[in-house]
């Protein structure tokens, strides 16, 4: 990747931070892969600075993105939450942020991590493109289909083949 700043993500100081520090980057840590999980989710629909500026209400109102707590949020914690204006009050995803976490951790369980289930898919390497432009990069790939469509029977919620 070029030194250079992608054209997306000017004008704004959380896009800025997101594509210096974080986007293209791999992540092996449960915890950032399930991070990711939560606000990509929560973003569908929406644009991804609309999450970002709400990155920090997300990460309060989900226990800072600790998997087995927010798998143990209760309905009255999707009430709080459907109050709380640091997020996106939408009951479908806040319900959905709980029902992947049990998925989350289902699947940790099974491989010994959440990582080594998701990174099994490229044998533990990220998959480097050579794109000319960003009209040249798709939307999904194939690869991306078979991980969504796995994780989707696994029974994650909101979560679709753009978000891989």
């Amino acid at each position: 990747m070029s030194d250079q700043r992608c054209g997306w993500c000017l004008g704004s100081p959380e896009y800025i931070a997101y594509h210096d520090n974080e986007w293209g980057k791999a992540v092996y840590d449960d915890r950032t892969l399930f991070e990711f999980i939560v606000l990509e989710s929560a973003q569908a629909g929406l644009s991804w600075i609309t999450i970002l500026k709400k990155r920090a209400g997300y990460a309060k109102a989900f226990h800072n993105f600790d998997a087995v707590k927010v798998s143990q949020m209760t309905e009255g914690d999707i009430e709080r939450l459907m109050q709380d204006t640091s997020i996106v009050r939408n009951k479908l995803k806040i319900k959905a942020t709980i029902t992947n976490a049990h998925a989350f951790l289902k699947i940790a369980e099974e491989f010994g991590s959440f990582s080594r289930y998701y990174w099994q898919y490229s044998q533990g390497h990220p998959i480097i493109n050579s794109y000319q432009t960003l009209a040249d990069v798709p939307a999904v790939t194939d690869l991306a289909e078979k991980i969504s469509k796995d994780m989707k029977k696994r029974g994650f919620k909101f979560f679709g083949p753009t978000i891989c």
